[in-house]
């Protein structure tokens, strides 16, 4: 069976290094923040391209604390998307803010920038697009939409480390930007954690207080904040596995331009990029009958996934934060439609060219094809 993701392989090959940090953290009998965490800060910024990142616990913590450092409230709206995890609007919610949701682009599969404009209103805070599978958003447009009304943006690249356009990489576009790295993540620690990226540095000491429960200084607790820390460990796991990260994002791109070369035409995808804005954290395809294709790939020996199978305003924890179903036709449909395929660094060619004799027989048929992306 091909795997859908092998950490495994991975880390067989950084094996040494990773081994030798992690016990070099534990000999030192510090074990939450510290200098692990601070080398790999002042090393994920200057990847990033930001004066500043913070490590927190998790990808939700960096989400949560974000809005919280700027500003929002009861009261308050963000604008964001339905076709990403729950955590993207639980962390509105935990502010006691209201999440507005806006329809995904069908090429895309990221925020509509023409509907984020006509949802601003009067209560808009901050504007929240997801870099979704690891494409970024338009933030041209999004940018131009947050400074001509007054809004802080904030980036969700918790699928998008290292995604670069125009020099510019993901966590570098917005006031602030929200990672996460959850293991199966381009860059995955050895368990949970996160991190903020700004160039502000105001910002920046709000949200190392409010992630150790609100202090500036030991022992005063000038915030009402969290205990959302990293652990050493994973700060000294994150630093050596950063190093690689362009190498691993290489070849990812790799596996995704022998897809694309060679599943056939009509097989619906996002619309391709150009440049360096995508790296490709997932690699989806659409399909009219997408459960039954997923069970005949696993028959064929070709693991696969379903990312978001039922967008964030169709779960029943989040019911009620719009119109229920039909209020996001694209959205729904994606979640619906796609599947996504065997895409990490050490697939092998002879892996890849499974996965595409697979999948373009099904596509042959008429019962699992698919003309658009979008019916």
């Amino acid at each position: 069976m091909i795997p859908y993701l092998d950490l495994g392989r991975q880390y067989a090959t950084i094996a040494s290094d990773v081994e030798a940090a992690v016990l070099a953290t534990l000999r030192s009998g510090h074990y939450i923040l510290g200098e692990p965490v601070e080398c790999f800060e002042a090393n994920f910024a200057a990847f990033c391209g930001t004066k500043h990142a913070i490590a927190v616990s998790t990808g939700t913590a960096a989400l949560h604390l974000a809005l919280l450092a700027a500003g929002v409230g009861p009261g308050d709206e963000v604008i964001t998307v339905p076709t990403t995890f729950a955590a993207t609007v639980a962390a509105v919610l935990y502010c006691g803010a209201t999440p507005v949701l806006v329809d995904i682009d069908p090429d895309t599969w990221t925020m509509d920038a023409e509907q984020c404009a006509r949802a601003v209103t009067s209560r808009t805070k901050v504007i929240l697009p997801v870099h979704f599978q690891g494409r970024l958003a338009d933030m041209t447009a999004l940018d131009q939409i947050a400074f001509a009304n007054r809004l802080t943006l904030i980036e969700d690249a918790a699928q998008a480390h290292g995604a670069r356009r125009n020099g510019i990489r993901a966590g570098a576009f917005g006031q602030m930007g929200c990672f996460s790295f959850y293991p199966g993540k381009n860059l995955g620690a050895a368990g949970e954690g996160g991190a903020i990226t700004t160039d502000n540095p105001e910002l920046a000491a709000r949200l190392r207080a409010l992630r150790d429960w609100g202090q500036y200084e030991r022992s005063i607790h000038a915030l009402r904040g969290y205990n959302y820390r990293m652990d050493s460990i994973q700060g000294a796991v994150l630093d050596v596995k950063l190093k690689h990260l362009d190498a691993w994002t290489a070849a990812r791109r790799k596996v995704a331009r022998a897809y694309d070369h060679g599943l056939l035409p009509h097989i619906p995808r996002p619309a391709p990029t150009s440049g360096e804005d995508h790296v490709y954290h997932i690699y989806a395809i659409a399909s009219d009958d997408r459960d039954r294709m997923r069970q005949e790939l696993g028959e064929m020996g070709v693991a696969t996934n379903a990312h978001y199978p039922l967008p964030v305003h169709l779960q029943p924890a989040y019911a009620g934060i719009a119109n229920g179903k039909g209020s996001f036709p694209f959205a729904e449909a994606y979640a619906a439609r796609t599947l996504s395929l065997p895409i990490f660094p050490e697939l092998t060619e002879a892996e890849i060219a499974q996965v595409v004799t697979a999948v373009n027989a099904l596509a042959e048929r008429s019962d699992v094809a698919s003309e658009r992306a979008f019916a």
